[in-house]
């Protein structure tokens, strides 16, 4: 049996479902950044992966169009900023839809130059400094690759995304298991 890949362009349908299934995939919610000849950028982008630890390095996706892959390619830099549940009006801003000030402006928090000089932001729950090791095209995004030289772990909690709106994680207690903080029956009856 000979299996042949259909490489036509996907149909709107297609596209359609295929949007609306990843909707249903929550994500992590970053802020990739970069300073440097090739200018300040930030932008919020939900596309990102950790790749390998040995080397430590992970992966963001970014629209092609986006101005933030210029000035990356051209610094050579970037971080990778993790947002905080308190920082949805980070994302946001820098997703261009900032409910007050102006899209896309750095003043809308705290930032630090990184070890790169890249901006990382202050308080994330976690922070990513990378030089660019690869830039591949992939449909209408970028795939950046870059080698982390410095991981700064936080101590909030991630801002998640799914179905188009910001929320956080919540641990579920498997069947059988008692919740964390909650007492067994044993514990209650040992009182």
């Amino acid at each position: 049996m000979t299996l042949v890949q259909d490489h036509r362009p996907a149909g709107t349908d297609q596209r359609d479902r295929f949007v609306a299934a990843m909707g249903n995939a929550a994500t992590g919610v970053t802020v990739v950044a970069t300073d440097g000849p090739g200018g300040r950028c930030a932008q919020t982008v939900s596309a990102m992966c950790s790749v390998s630890a040995d080397p430590p390095s992970l992966l963001v996706c970014v629209n092609e169009r986006s101005p933030l892959i210029e000035a990356v390619r051209r610094n050579g830099v970037f971080s990778v900023n993790v947002l905080d549940t308190g920082q949805a009006h980070v994302a946001d801003s820098f997703a261009g839809r900032s409910a007050a000030g102006r899209p896309y402006d750095f003043g809308c928090a705290d930032w630090e130059t990184g070890r790169t000089g890249a901006p990382v932001l202050a308080q994330a729950a976690a922070a990513f400094e990378c030089v660019l090791e690869r830039d591949t095209a992939q449909g209408t995004h970028r795939v950046l690759l870059g080698h982390a030289v410095a991981s700064t772990p936080g101590s909030g909690a991630p801002l998640l995304y799914h179905a188009r709106a910001y929320g956080a994680h919540r641990p579920i207690t498997p069947p059988g298991a008692t919740a964390p903080g909650s007492a067994t029956v044993n514990e209650e009856t040992a009182r």
